[in-house]
C-alpha cells in the first residue's frame, strides 16, 4: 500500500520519504560542497593546465551558468514534472563534473564548469521544491536544520576535503568526486520518489528566458568584473550595465503578456513573497561577504592556519544550525515564525557592527563571539525566507517560487562579494599608501589580498602596515554589511504572519490572497 504525505501521522513522514530526502541532502551537498573543493585545488589546477589569467573564469563560468539556469528550472519542474527536471539537473551537472576532471586545458574546464553550473542550478531548486511537495509547510520547518547542517557541513569541510584531495589523489578527482554520490542520489530518488504528473500541454517562454538569461549574466559580470577587471567608471562596465538593465526592464514587460511566464509576477503581489525575496537578497548580500573576509581577518591579522580555513568560521556556522534548528522545531510546533525574521535581522545587524570593531589587537575569542552573534542572526533567516516564500504560492508555483527565493540569494551573494570587495579592497589600499609609502602602494595595486606565503615574505614593518590595513578594510565591510542589514530588520517588520498549512489542510484565503493547496503525494 503506498503512503501519502498527506495521511501520514502528524510529527510523522512515511519512511520512503525520509529516504528522498536523504537523497536530496545529497544532492544539496553536491551543488554547496564543489565551489568550496574546487576553489582549494585551484592553485594545483593552475600549475598543471596553465591559463593564470582565465583563473577567475573557472568560478564565473560556474555562477553564471547557475544564476541564469535557476528561474529556468524552478518554471520546468511546474510545467513538466518535478521528479523529471530534478534528474535531468543531477545527470547534468554529473556530466559537467566528469568533463572537467578530464579537461586538458583551462578553456576546456571554463566550458565543462559552465556545463556543470547549467545542472547545479537545477539542484538547490529541485531539492527546495520537492521538500514543497512532499512536506506540508506546518510540517517543513523541523528539516530546516537538516539543510542548515549540510550548508554548514560543506562550508567547514569543503577546504579540508578539496586539500585531502587534491594532495593524495590529485586535482581531477575534486570533480570525479561527485560522480559516485550522484549516483546514489539518483539511484534513490529514481527507486522511491513519486509526484503527481503535471501538466504537459503548456509551451516555454522561450523569450523570457533569453531575455532574463542576457540580465542576470549581464548583472553577474558586472559584479564580478567591476573594480577587477575592469573599472568601474570603464566603457565595458556601462556597457553591461546598460544591456542589464534594459534586457531586465524588457523582461518585466514581457511577463506581463507572456502566457507562460518564467517567473509569473502576480507572486510579487502577495506581501510575504516579496519580502522574503528582499530578504532572501540582503542574507545573500551579507553571509558570502562575511565568509570571504572573515577568514582573510583571522589569516593576516590573527595569524590563523590557511590550511584549516573552514574551521575559522565554526563559530558562526555552528550558531547558525543550532538556531536554524530550533526554529525549524519552533515553528513546526506552533504554526508561527515572524519573531524568526525580526530577530534574525536584529542580531544579523548587531552582530556585523560588532564585526566591524574588531582591529589588530582584537583575540580569536571576541572574534568568535562576534561571528556567533551574526550565526544567530543567519540561522533565523536561512530556511524561515524559504519556507515562508513557499508558502505564500500556490503549488503549481511552488518550482518557481523555490526558484525566485533561491535567485535573489545568489544574486545578493555577487552584490555582496564585489561591493564589500570594492570596499574592502579601496581601503586596504589607501591604508598601505598611508602607512608603507610607495612601497605598500606598490604591493598592493594588483591585490589587496595576500596569501599565506606572500604575507610571511613581507618585512615586519610592511607586515604590521598590512594587518592594519586589513582590519580598516574589514572594518569598513562590515559596517556597510551592518547597515544594508537594517533592511532586513525593517521588512520583518511588515511580514504578515499567515499561518503555516499542516497535513490534510484544505486550501484558505489570507490577506485577500490565495493559499496553496496542499498536494498529497505518494512515496512508494
Amino acid at each position: 500500500m503506498a503512503d501519502t504525505v498527506g495521511s501520514a501521522p502528524e510529527g510523522k513522514q512515511p519512511k520512503s520519504v525520509r529516504v528522498v530526502l536523504l537523497a536530496l541532502m545529497i544532492a544539496m551537498m553536491l551543488a554547496m560542497l564543489d565551489n568550496m573543493i574546487v576553489g582549494t585545488a585551484m592553485p594545483t589546477i593552475v600549475g598543471e593546465l596553465g591559463g593564470l589569467e582565465h583563473l577567475s573564469w573557472v568560478v564565473t563560468g560556474y555562477t553564471l551558468a547557475t544564476a541564469a539556469s535557476t528561474p529556468i528550472w524552478g518554471k520546468l519542474g511546474d510545467m513538466y514534472g518535478r521528479k523529471g527536471a530534478f534528474l535531468s539537473s543531477i545527470v547534468i551537472f554529473l556530466i559537467g563534473s566528469a568533463l572537467s576532471g578530464m579537461a586538458q586545458n583551462m578553456g576546456e574546464l571554463i566550458g565543462f564548469r559552465a556545463v556543470q553550473g547549467l545542472g547545479a542550478g537545477g539542484l538547490m531548486v529541485g531539492v527546495m521544491a520537492i521538500i514543497g511537495d512532499l512536506i506540508p509547510p506546518r510540517e517543513r520547518g523541523k528539516y530546516t536544520g537538516m539543510m542548515a547542517g549540510v550548508m554548514a557541513l560543506a562550508m567547514i569541510g569543503g577546504p579540508l576535503v578539496g586539500g585531502t584531495i587534491t594532495d593524495n589523489w590529485g586535482w581531477r578527482w575534486s570533480f570525479y568526486i561527485n560522480l559516485p554520490l550522484g549516483v546514489v542520489a539518483l539511484a534513490l530518488v529514481s527507486a522511491v520518489l513519486h509526484l503527481p504528473k503535471k501538466r504537459a500541454q503548456a509551451r516555454i517562454d522561450y523569450l523570457g528566458v533569453a531575455l532574463l538569461t542576457v540580465g542576470i549574466t549581464s548583472t553577474v559580470l558586472v559584479t564580478t568584473w567591476g573594480g577587477t577587471e575592469y573599472a568601474w567608471t570603464s566603457a565595458r562596465i556601462m556597457e553591461l550595465i546598460a544591456i542589464g538593465v534594459v534586457t531586465l526592464i524588457g523582461f518585466v514587460w514581457w511577463q506581463t503578456r507572456a502566457a507562460e511566464p518564467v517567473l509569473p509576477l502576480h507572486m510579487f503581489k502577495n506581501r510575504n513573497f516579496t519580502l522574503m525575496s528582499i530578504i532572501g537578497f540582503v542574507t545573500g548580500f551579507v553571509m558570502f561577504g562575511a565568509t570571504l573576509y572573515l577568514p582573510l581577518y583571522q589569516q593576516s591579522v590573527q595569524g590563523a592556519s590557511a590550511t584549516n580555513s573552514g574551521l575559522l568560521l565554526l563559530p558562526m556556522l555552528g550558531a547558525m544550525l543550532v538556531t536554524s534548528m530550533v526554529a525549524g522545531r519552533v515553528t513546526t510546533n506552533s504554526g508561527r515564525y515572524k519573531i524568526f525574521p525580526v530577530a534574525g535581522g536584529a542580531l544579523m545587524v548587531a552582530g556585523l557592527y560588532l564585526l566591524s570593531v574588531m582591529d589588530t589587537g582584537t583575540t580569536r575569542l571576541t572574534s568568535g563571539i562576534y561571528m556567533a552573534v551574526l550565526g544567530l542572526g543567519m540561522g533565523c533567516l536561512m530556511q524561515i525566507t524559504m519556507l515562508v516564500a513557499q508558502n505564500s504560492v500556490e503549488m503549481k508555483d511552488m518550482g518557481v517560487a523555490s526558484s525566485s527565493a533561491t535567485l535573489f540569494r545568489t544574486l545578493g551573494s555577487s552584490f555582496g562579494v564585489a561591493i564589500m570587495g570594492a570596499l574592502f579592497n579601496d581601503r586596504v589600499k589607501h591604508v598601505m599608501a598611508e602607512r608603507a609609502g610607495v612601497a605598500g602602494k606598490h604591493m598592493t595595486e594588483k591585490s589587496a589580498a595576500l596569501d599565506a606565503k606572500s604575507l610571511h615574505k613581507l618585512p615586519p614593518l610592511i607586515r604590521e602596515a598590512y594587518q592594519h590595513a586589513v582590519s580598516a578594510g574589514t572594518h569598513s565591510a562590515f559596517l556597510l554589511g551592518a547597515g544594508i542589514a537594517v533592511i532586513v530588520l525593517i521588512a520583518a517588520l511588515f511580514v504578515k504572519e499567515v499561518p503555516l498549512r499542516g497535513a490534510g489542510s484544505k486550501p484558505s484565503a489570507q490577506d485577500g490572497e490565495d493559499a496553496a493547496p496542499v498536494a498529497l503525494v505518494e512515496a512508494v
